[in-house]
């Protein structure tokens, strides 16, 4: 009965009017909303009202939690599950937003943090994804990056993408899979580029995916998802097999988008 009533909701907010003020809030801060067709834009906007809705959101370090704050960060996390068969990331509840870069506490331990190597004394994040928490973000860098997807950084993207690859319980790198192919491809190309990241980084080479990626197998799978929909075409050029992958995952390609848009 509880689903039914969850479901029945949900369906009818998803049949409200998007707000013209929240269409236009996403197109000046969400440089791929404007990417979309038609059809795709509907399904993100009915998503995005359900996730607004259902997630609790608070404002953090004196942050007066607008809704362009709220929009922007919904269009960007609803955006990786517009093709996939989901239930609007049940694993988050909360969603906790500083205007800028936080020290979190001591005693709050975290699975992600957005840090340039393992840390045990509070440390400067700009994002934190807890395996049975909330996310956390900070706005000023989560409202640059939508603007700046040439730049290949995505801090929603990115601590969203450890959600998906949480909801089998294990941060390893890989999301669920129903279709057994599909899963060993996964496995085999991941591992593969992410040896490859690691060897690179480890030389000290320069490397078109962020280096942070050659952490585990968890950070690669963000930071891959953070190029895939932010530079597509060079994730096709330097990583194609990956690209693939990413694409038949997430069952989107953003590089269609982009070459149909005329944009490189």
């Amino acid at each position: 009965m509880f689903h039914w009533i969850r479901d029945h909701h949900r369906d009818e907010v998803r049949k409200r009017p998007f707000p013209p003020e929240w269409d236009s809030c996403v197109r000046a801060n969400v440089a791929h909303y404007s990417m979309l067709d038609d059809a795709e834009r509907t399904e993100l906007c009915s998503t995005m009202q359900v996730f607004l809705e259902e997630k609790h959101w608070e404002g953090c370090g004196g942050l007066d939690l607008t809704d362009e704050i709220r929009v922007t960060i919904a269009a960007q996390a609803c955006l990786l599950q517009l093709g996939l068969p989901h239930d609007y990331y049940r694993n988050v509840e909360s969603i906790l937003v500083y205007p800028s870069t936080v020290v979190p506490p001591k005693y709050q331990p975290g699975v992600f943090e957005r840090v340039g190597s393992p840390v045990d004394a509070p440390t400067p994040i700009l994002g934190q994804s807890f395996a049975q928490g909330p996310v956390i973000l900070v706005w000023d860098a989560v409202l640059h990056d939508a603007r700046h997807p040439e730049l290949g950084h995505n801090l929603v993207y990115h601590e969203f993408a450890h959600k998906l690859d949480l909801l089998d319980g294990t941060a390893d790198g890989t999301p669920p899979f129903d279709d057994r192919d599909q899963f060993a491809e996964w496995v085999a190309v991941c591992s593969h580029e992410f040896l490859r990241l690691r060897g690179l980084a480890e030389k000290g080479h320069k490397t078109f995916l962020d280096s942070y990626g050659a952490k585990n197998e968890a950070e690669f799978f963000a930071v891959a998802t953070e190029e895939f929909f932010d530079r597509p075409l060079a994730l096709q050029e330097h990583a194609p097999d990956l690209y693939c992958v990413l694409s038949a995952y997430y069952r989107q390609d953003p590089a269609g988008r982009v070459n149909r848009a005329g944009k490189h």
